[in-house]
């Protein structure tokens, strides 16, 4: 037998001491031997041979390297000695190709002592039955690859991709992934699911089948922008309509998103990342701030006209300078506590009579009243307070600049209840009688904005105005749960 090159494993065929090797020497090899030598010899892939009775294995540079710290003392050994620490899961496979039967094996993972120390490794395999001319199976041929470096890779890539989408998964914001130029959703989290009404199924489809209420309003324009440029998109609170609603009805929310372009390896992009974040309620309530805002800057204005109204008041109907000194003195403190009342909220649960007598003792005079008052012992809870106050405060000032309190027989009617079908909402009734003619103002002032903005916290508030020729009324109402809970 004449070997060609062949490597340092075709160095050991040449220099092994065959005459102590149950194979006998090669020139003395059978034609299937000697032939399946010289491929397996001459092959960059690594390659196995088993032969006869005693299972002597033959193998070539390539998986000599697999063999660790056994080579090259296990070459031209039985091969239960090569992987005695496996032995129990090579044996059966080694058992049915000598009894004829091939196997074939993508992955098949093995815990080895090869280099003198525990490893995981993996490989993929054929092990192929070599027979002679009359079908006895006479050993067994292997073309193999080691994946240990492979499968680790991957393992290691798949979980950092879980952890990633763990990640966004918990992400306070929505989050969701488009691939391809037709913008398919490829994964969204809860909060994104959230944004755009539970229920929907959008993964698998493009976002103008699963979403395309947003095809009219552009944002298929911008999606389409960000993957042709790959350049990032990003808007602050921008409004956008979703059929998001208990039967898909449409509801405006107001978002702040990012559209940002993701490539594939080569550096084209091939989809987009989404961030949306829904500060609908963020910017009511920035709205709401600015609005007490300004309304504390309209009452700081109006503190000196309030005071020398008072004083004038006072002194008008007061026996003596004594008793309108101290009078004088309690109506301001009382009018000092209802602006605390404005800026603070009130601090834990109140009762609507309470807000109502602090305005009163401002507003009216206990000699002459001109207040008509009854209403239930209703709680109400500290940001509605707030706005209750407010509102209660607002409409006693226009009524003495404007309204009925402006001149002398000018009455108001002041009553509240707890009302409807189930007694679940509140309803706060103020009606102004004799004053002058009353006319629906050309420009809505800070005030009327403020009466209007109704009940903070308080969910389903309505607040009706209407400017009767009898005298302004105003309705207030909200659904009484939400009007007694505190925030």
């Amino acid at each position: 037998m004449r070997l060609i090159g062949g490597g340092k494993c075709a160095e050991l065929v040449r220099s092994f001491d065959w005459g102590e090797s149950p194979l006998g020497y090669p020139n003395d090899w059978p034609v299937e031997l000697q032939t399946l030598v010289a491929v397996m010899l001459g092959s960059l892939q690594p390659m196995l041979i088993v032969w006869g009775p005693k299972q002597i294995t033959l193998y070539n540079d390539g998986y000599a390297a697999m063999c660790g710290n056994r080579h090259p003392q296990a070459f031209g050994r039985p091969f239960g000695q090569l992987w005695h620490d496996i032995w129990d899961q090579v044996e059966p496979i080694i058992s049915a190709a000598y009894a004829g039967e091939g196997t074939s094996m993508d992955d098949i993972a093995f815990t080895m002592h090869r280099k003198g120390y525990p490893e995981e490794t993996h490989f993929s395999f054929s092990y192929t039955p070599v027979r002679d001319p009359w079908g006895t199976v006479l050993g067994m041929f292997c073309a193999c690859n080691e994946t240990t470096a492979e499968v680790i890779a991957r393992r290691d890539r798949e979980e950092q991709h879980d952890r990633l989408l763990r990640i966004l998964e918990v992400s306070p914001g929505g989050i969701a992934t488009l691939r391809g130029p037709d913008h398919v959703f490829e994964f969204a989290n809860e909060e994104y699911y959230a944004l755009i009404g539970m229920g929907r199924e959008i993964v698998g489809k493009t976002v103008a089948e699963s979403l395309s209420e947003v095809v009219r309003q552009g944002f298929i324009e911008i999606l389409d922008g960000v993957y042709s440029s790959g350049e990032p998109f990003v808007a602050r609170g921008v409004p956008i309509e979703l059929n998001r609603g208990p039967l898909g009805e449409p509801q405006e929310r107001i978002i702040d998103f990012t559209y940002q372009p993701m490539s594939d390896r080569s550096g084209q992009v091939s989809g987009i990342l989404v961030q949306a974040l829904d500060v609908t309620e963020r910017m009511d309530e920035a709205k709401r701030v600015e609005l007490v805002a300004n309304e504390l800057g309209h009452r700081l204005k109006n503190q000196l006209a309030m005071v020398q109204a008072i004083a004038s008041q006072t002194l008008r109907n007061a026996k003596d300078l004594r008793t309108a000194r101290r009078v004088l003195s309690e109506r301001i403190g009382v009018l000092s506590a209802a602006h605390d009342t404005v800026v603070q909220g009130g601090p834990g649960s109140s009762r609507v009579r309470r807000l109502v007598n602090q305005m009163l003792a401002v507003h009216d005079d206990a000699a002459r009243p001109r207040f008509e008052v009854s209403g239930t012992n209703v709680r109400i809870g500290s940001r509605p307070s707030l706005s209750m106050s407010l509102i209660l405060h607002e409409l006693a000032t226009n009524a003495f600049k404007y309204g009925a309190l402006s001149v002398p027989d000018g009455r108001v009617e002041l009553k509240w209840d707890v009302v409807g079908l189930h007694k679940d909402r509140f309803e706060l009734t103020w009606i102004e009688s004799g004053g002058p003619p009353v006319e629906v103002p050309s420009i809505e002032g800070s005030g009327s904005r403020l009466i209007k903005a109704g009940l903070a916290g308080a969910a389903d508030n309505r607040v009706e105005i209407y400017y009767e020729p009898a005298g302004l009324r105003c309705v207030v109402s909200a659904d009484l749960s939400s009007f007694q809970q505190e925030h």
